[in-house]
């Protein structure tokens, strides 16, 4: 499902049927991406499945958390047959999308670290790694969601006993979809809900045949969302300027002496918000410990220290912060004042100037 445009890149053709999302969330994770989008408003996974977008391609989505009449065995229907249909070669397009890093099952003697329903052949359950090796090279699009599923996460980090993974390191950072399209990674810890939405809607424009390639950077990340820093977009850049740093929890100014990795994280949530516009970690009093980014968590703990230069770049900004604000509070005070042919009094004043 895909053609060689004039310049010799690929691109998806467009879906001419319905669009199948398949979301496998048996990852090693705790759901809370999915739980993050069900609050996105820009667009919200109603309108999505809805189709109340114009443009978009006819959408069924088999995501266990809105599929709750039935479990993966047993209920109204059989979940699961949805994957077992799209093993077969019958279900496409599809677009995979994992919630979770990915266990090794190859350090193990016995047993698995996590499955996703189970083999009719054999009665075993099928390891979450096995459904990537069956539907992964199926699939016109694999989609990470939230940081465990992208670079590992939490679940990833030293000494931890399942050798935890993201898709990227379990598939290869070079991996492409059957229609060309690279992995796409949307993280977060967890994933900012419209981040996700936004996302998931420019795919399936592309499918539609409505957008070009979709950008992402060199970590696999929507480079639109991803283009800037914590520190760019938050509400308390301007006191870093001037040179202002909180020493406690509930102040106004810049938390990067209390341990807060804005400045050199990528992630858009300062200036996207959390819910409608609202909220983003450091602009509601907490810091940033850079879940977005590929070396969470270990390279940025120990958690709520100052980061590495931190001191070195906060007394600098003192230095200079300081006769920045008070050139500010000259200027401010000039300012507040109305110009001086209007003074305070009954009689009426302007600054017209007769042509005469």
């Amino acid at each position: 499902m895909s053609a060689t445009t004039t310049s010799g890149t690929t691109e998806p053709e467009a879906a001419t049927g319905p669009v199948h999302i398949l979301w496998i969330n048996a990852g090693l994770s705790c759901d809370g991406d999915s739980v993050a989008l069900t609050a996105a408003t820009q667009p919200s996974i109603e309108e999505i499945v809805t189709g109340a977008l114009p443009g978009l391609p006819e959408i069924a989505v088999h995501w266990p958390l809105i599929d709750f009449e039935c479990g993966p065995v047993q209920g109204a229907d059989n979940f699961v047959e949805w994957f077992f249909a799209a093993d077969r070669g019958e279900l496409d397009p599809f677009v995979l999308v994992v919630e979770g890093s990915i266990p090794n099952e190859q350090i193990k003697a016995e047993g698995y670290w996590c499955g996703f329903g189970d083999d009719p052949e054999t009665g075993q359950p099928i390891t979450t790694s096995e459904w990537l090796d069956r539907l992964a090279p199926k699939a016109t699009a694999v989609v990470s969601i939230g940081t465990c599923a992208a670079y590992g996460g939490i679940h990833a980090m030293a000494g931890n006993p399942t050798g935890a993974m993201g898709v990227p390191d379990y598939l290869g950072w070079d991996w492409t979809s059957k229609a060309g399209l690279p992995i796409v990674c949307v993280p977060g810890c967890p994933v900012q809900p419209d981040n996700f939405a936004e996302t998931l809607t420019y795919l399936l424009y592309q499918l539609a045949g409505s957008a070009p390639m979709i950008p992402l950077d060199d970590k696999l990340r929507p480079a639109w969302l991803f283009g800037a820093t914590v520190h760019e977009g938050c509400d308390r850049g301007g006191y870093y300027e001037q040179g202002q740093f909180a020493a406690d929890y509930g102040t106004p100014e810049c938390l990067v002496r209390l341990g807060c990795w804005g400045p050199v994280v990528k992630c858009n949530v300062t200036k996207r918000g959390w819910i409608n516009g609202i909220g983003g970690c450091p602009n509601v009093g907490g810091i940033c410990i850079g879940c977005t980014m590929p070396g969470f968590p270990d390279k940025f703990m120990p958690f709520m220290d100052a980061p590495p230069g931190s001191h070195v770049s906060s007394n600098a900004s003192s230095a200079y912060g300081a006769v920045i604000r008070r050139l500010r509070t000259i200027t401010a005070k000039t300012l507040d004042k109305e110009p001086r042919w209007r003074r305070p009094g009954r009689a009426p004043k302007t600054g017209h100037r007769s042509p005469r």
